[in-house]
């Protein structure tokens, strides 16, 4: 199991935008210490493990591995469905203006079909990833005031993981010396 910080794995996930819409997520508070966890999960791309916490209000520190290859059997009832409210995406600057340009058009085109037409919370959410080309998104679960469950239960098929990004993340929260408070 290789550990690297939290944007190389970022990095690796927003590398292909193959079937984006297919990624799924669950996060919130960590078991003990300071700071969140994050799954990233897809059917053919792999299961990834973060561990994050803020640094200070504008660094986000952290460590992330990937531990297994494609979601299977035993994981997807850990992972949220379309069903979830809840919504993420991860997003890529634009790489130029003029590619800014674009987007912000068929983000424009996104809106206006979808206010002039019935249409779902789930569907629009779709549409404007895609205008954006957004390289994952998907549905979430994420409990600001208690760690959901799915998260527990994920924490314990990779426990191995578990123990290794925390002790890598206390490692790093240690060496900036910032215990509970911002540095």
């Amino acid at each position: 199991m290789r550990v690297r910080a939290w944007q190389d794995i970022l990095d690796e996930v927003t590398g292909d935008s193959t079937d984006a819409d297919d990624w799924r997520a669950v996060a919130g508070h960590r078991r003990e210490g300071v700071g969140e966890d994050l799954v990233l999960g897809h059917p053919t791309r792999g299961v990834y493990f973060l561990k994050t916490y803020a640094k200070n209000p504008y660094e986000l520190r952290g460590v992330g591995t990937q531990v297994a290859r494609r979601v299977d059997d035993g994981l997807e009832p850990l992972l949220p469905n379309r069903e979830h409210t809840g919504r993420f995406a991860v997003q890529n600057p634009p790489g130029d203006e003029k590619q800014a340009k674009t987007m912000a058009k068929r983000v424009q085109e996104a809106v206006r079909v979808h206010g002039e037409t019935p249409t779902t919370p789930d569907d629009f959410f779709t549409d404007l990833m895609e205008a954006l080309d957004s390289p994952a998104f998907g549905p979430m679960e994420f409990d600001p005031e208690q760690r959901p469950d799915s998260l527990d239960g994920l924490a314990d098929e990779f426990e191995e993981a578990e123990r290794l990004l925390d002790a890598e993340l206390d490692d790093l929260v240690d060496e900036d010396e910032v215990g509970r408070g911002f540095q």
